[in-house]
């Protein structure tokens, strides 16, 4: 069975955002980048179904620059097998990323796609379900634990009244939410293995899609500043300043 994996670089979770000055958007610019934290559990996910021998081959791949090769390096030094990068120096929203994900589905046939469930830049959550429409395929989404024997996967999914296990037949599109595992973490020696695993590049223009963005971005702004907060001497202020202040009773 083969697993196809799809990893996004962004701004590291622990980088403080800066809108830029002209507000048109974040500003990346000397700023540190690393994997999508939910595709890192994706990753993490494909790797432990390959050490269980359900699992014989493991694919990652990227849309983005040159520099997400090195996102790329951090999958394969996890202990993916391979790499595929889609060098795309403009940007490229999820209904793109699910066209240019749909060729490479058909050129590879992986029998799995494990996805993060969502990107932190852009928070959108769409990718992987356009990508199992798109190919006609079963989907579980929000996924805490995933189990895979016999042409069917069963998902744990996290809903907003507790849990719901659905049982899929394979292929199909898996989106990983915080729950599922703990990534692993790269170790030196498989870090300087990774230099030498398959990295293959395939242009955009010859996945032959639309990757135009159709969504325009007209300003970024940060959110108002919070006012400090106050001591009051006794519950009747409290309960006043609740009522003809903040207005929430």
């Amino acid at each position: 069975m083969k697993i196809l994996v799809t990893v996004k670089r962004v701004i590291d979770y622990n980088v403080n955002i800066r809108i830029k000055s002209d507000n048109s958007g974040v500003e990346t610019a000397n700023v540190k980048m690393s994997m999508n934290p939910f595709d890192e559990i994706a990753v993490e996910e494909a790797i432990r179904l390959k050490e269980k021998g359900i699992a014989t081959e493991t694919v990652v791949v990227t849309l983005g620059p040159a520099a997400a090769q090195e996102t790329l390096r951090t999958a394969l030094a996890m202990g993916i097998d391979r790499a595929i990068h889609i060098p795309v120096d403009t940007e490229v929203q999820s209904l793109g990323v699910a066209r240019a994900l749909k060729k490479i589905v058909e050129k590879e046939k992986p029998d799995l796609i494990i996805m993060g469930k969502q990107a932190i830049d852009q928070e959108s959550n769409q990718t992987g379900a356009l990508l199992a429409a798109k190919l006609g395929w079963p989907q579980g989404t929000f996924v805490s634990k995933l189990e895979v024997a016999d042409g069917q996967a069963k998902a744990t999914r996290e809903i907003d009244g507790g849990l719901e296990t659905i049982s899929i037949k394979l292929p199909a599109v898996i989106t990983a939410d915080l729950r599922l595992n703990t990534p692993r973490f790269a170790t030196l020696p498989n870090i300087m293995k990774a230099k030498k695993r398959p990295l293959e590049t395939i242009n955009a223009a010859d996945l032959g899609v639309d990757l135009t963005p159709t969504i325009q971005t007209l300003k970024v702004t940060p959110p108002p500043a919070r006012k400090g907060g106050i001591k009051v001497p006794d519950v009747a202020t409290l309960v006043d300043k609740l009522k003809n202040e903040a207005k929430v009773i």
